[in-house]
């Protein structure tokens, strides 16, 4: 297929910078620590253990040594690797007010520009029918550019089968080489059976599933007769919209997909943030931002709750 219509990188992000980032700077009033905590521990020192100390922390063999309870105590790695798996099939080309890629792109700047802003590095795995790209994670804004420019010049991909979405994070677990923050971010619209190798990513990394989804694939409005075009397959199909009965049923579908994907993303015990192409790209950022601060606090304020007893 063609490409999209072009789109100017640097003054997109410029755009960016002025209207989302400069607005989250106020919201977040330069508290960044729940976006950009690290997952690298330095042992810092030891120390007696003392009435409330968290157990999980003693060091067993200095205190089977010096027969008196002792606790580790760490630095945390500030640095963050994020890396952002980015599935651009056909179905994320639709949308009824922006386009389901526009936002995915725009929301990838904005978080790519806060990480790397505060000397943090960012890579990206690009997914159409199969991996087919991958951005080293690096750091600076001439990196968020690159990246930039390669979502908007990248065409968009031929109707040719369902996403197999399964196969991308399987490949994601082979490319993204040590711990990092990871974003999933697509409309998890294909073929089911993700939800294992989604679970493996998260067993490994710190990861949030993203996904972006339109206001027409929840609920139709009276249109008259409408074609509808698969866009994964491309098979084409004529609908009477006015029919009250067939919006009836076409939102008991779209009400039986969601529970289908909550069940997956609950198997898969993994976040979800909602992105829809109607929605504030601000808004999204902060509720992630607190997805991040409720992670901080239910590791308990000692070690990060992923090195936790478990």
């Amino acid at each position: 297929m063609d490409a999209p219509a072009r789109v100017d990188p640097e003054r997109l992000l410029r755009r960016l910078e002025w209207t989302v980032i400069r607005r989250l700077d106020g919201l977040l009033q330069g508290d960044y620590r729940s976006l950009f905590r690290g997952f690298g521990l330095d042992l810092a020192d030891l120390r007696e253990y003392q009435h409330h100390d968290d157990v999980r922390h003693i060091d067993w063999n200095v205190t089977a040594r010096l027969q008196t309870p002792y606790l580790r105590q760490y630095n945390e790695d500030r640095e963050v690797a994020a890396w952002f798996l980015l599935d651009l099939s056909p179905s994320v080309d639709f949308g009824s007010q922006a386009k389901k890629r526009t936002v995915l792109v725009e929301f990838v700047t904005v978080l790519a520009r806060l990480f790397t802003r505060n000397g943090n590095r960012v890579g990206a795995v690009l997914c159409g029918d199969k991996v087919d790209k991958v951005i080293a994670a690096r750091s600076g804004r001439r990196h968020v550019l690159h990246l930039l420019r390669t979502l908007t010049g990248r065409p968009e991909s031929a109707a040719g089968g369902e996403t197999d979405l399964a196969a991308f994070l399987a490949s994601a677990l082979k490319v993204v080489p040590r711990r990092s923050l990871v974003f999933v971010v697509s409309d998890f619209i294909g073929a089911g059976g993700w939800e294992r190798p989604l679970h493996q990513l998260a067993q490994r990394h710190e990861l949030l599933s993203v996904r972006v989804h339109d206001p027409l694939e929840h609920e139709l409005p009276d249109l008259g007769l409408l074609v509808f075009e698969d866009a994964e397959t491309g098979e084409q199909l004529q609908v009477d919209t006015h029919d009250r009965r067939f919006r009836e049923r076409f939102v008991a579908q779209a009400e039986v997909r969601e529970a289908g994907l909550r069940r997956s993303f609950a198997a898969a015990g993994v976040d979800v943030l909602e992105l829809g192409t109607e929605g504030d790209l601000a808004d999204a950022v902060m509720r992630f931002a607190e997805l991040r601060r409720w992670r901080s606090r239910s590791a308990g304020g000692g070690l990060p709750g992923h090195l936790g007893a478990g």
